[in-house]
């Protein structure tokens, strides 16, 4: 609150104005702020860090879904990312066909709902696949029945499992479904102003595309957001690293291995080998100044030359061969 100024100050101010020593344009300088919209009907409570893992996160259950339907289907099946936006629920529950497969499930240890949306062209054209059709041709929107209902809620029950995989990095989570509704209408588990996170996909199936949502409720996820904001590390490493690494490397250098080396090998009838007595020689597929196949736990990893050291026998290897690498390509 200003100060409350007395008679004799408001006159002197009076007088001071009358007589042009003091202006009325005279402005004392005032620092702006910057004011930002808000709607308080549509608030942003996903920050772009929230939208950039759940981005991340269902880019990976893209992927997972995608080998799970190319595999059951037996035809290429690819399923991408194209949107992720924050909306009210009412604008979800509108934006989406009548009927379509709505699926709500549980995604412990998050608290709440989370919906699941299969378009009806998706469906459709999935079950005519599975069925023997070639899911080609595009399908007139009509009611599910109960066997399709059936059908689908199991595939999506197999797709909302990749969410584990897909959940990995950040949490471990369960999925488990609630409950299928064909009228997204009928859904009204949130209040229509709640704000929910939109993922958008496309699937593209022998040409013909579809799309499937994911509907994430803030309140759903508001216990464990925190979570959804990625630290990144450091490639500094403390001197805790340091000492785990070297705990790490002592325990490994323990591990015990069998190892062999191949002298050659020979291919004799079984005659032969019966005949076998003390004395006899058999002729190798190797050579005296060759190389040996020396094998750890019966995998080939190096190629080896025979020799003595001191009393005893040894090897000296000659040639690593990089087989676990390639396996893994």
């Amino acid at each position: 609150m200003g100060e409350i100024l007395s008679q004799s100050e408001i006159d002197a101010l009076l007088s001071a104005l009358s007589s042009g020593e003091l202006s009325l344009e005279e402005k004392t300088e005032e620092t702006k702020q910057k004011v930002k919209k808000y709607d308080f009907k549509r608030p942003n409570k996903f920050s772009k860090e929230h939208v950039k893992t759940l981005e991340m996160v269902h880019e990976n259950f893209a992927r997972i879904a995608s080998n799970y339907l190319t595999a059951n289907l037996r035809t290429s099946v690819q399923i991408k990312v194209i949107s992720t936006e924050q909306i009210t629920y009412e604008e979800f529950i509108h934006s989406i066909s009548n009927p379509t497969i709505l699926i709500s499930y549980y995604l412990e240890p998050f608290n709440g709902l989370f919906l699941f949306e299969t378009s009806p062209q998706f469906v459709f054209q999935t079950i005519d696949i599975m069925f023997g059709g070639e899911g080609k041709e595009l399908i007139k929107v009509r009611e599910f029945t109960e066997i399709e209902k059936n059908i689908i809620k199991k595939i999506n029950y197999k797709m909302l499992e990749g969410l584990k995989l897909a959940w990995e990095d950040i949490i471990e989570v369960e999925p488990k479904i609630d409950s299928l509704e064909t009228n997204p209408v009928l859904n009204q588990f949130l209040a229509p102003n709640e704000p929910v996170e939109l993922i958008t996909m496309q699937v593209q199936i022998n040409n013909n595309q579809s799309f499937i949502n994911m509907c994430i409720p803030y309140i759903s996820v508001e216990k464990f957001i925190d979570k959804l904001v990625i630290q990144y590390r450091t490639n500094i490493k403390t001197e805790s690293d340091i000492e785990v690494t070297k705990k790490l490397e002592k325990n490994i250098m323990n591990v015990e291995v069998d190892s062999h080396v191949e002298l050659g090998r020979s291919i004799i009838s079984v005659q032969d080998f019966l005949n076998l007595t003390v004395g006899d020689c058999i002729k190798l597929d190797t050579k005296i100044n060759g190389t040996l196949n020396y094998y750890i736990e019966d995998n080939l990893h190096y190629k080896v030359y025979p020799g003595v050291i001191g009393k005893k026998m040894g090897i000296q290897i000659a040639e690593i061969i990089d087989k676990d690498v390639e396996d893994y390509e």
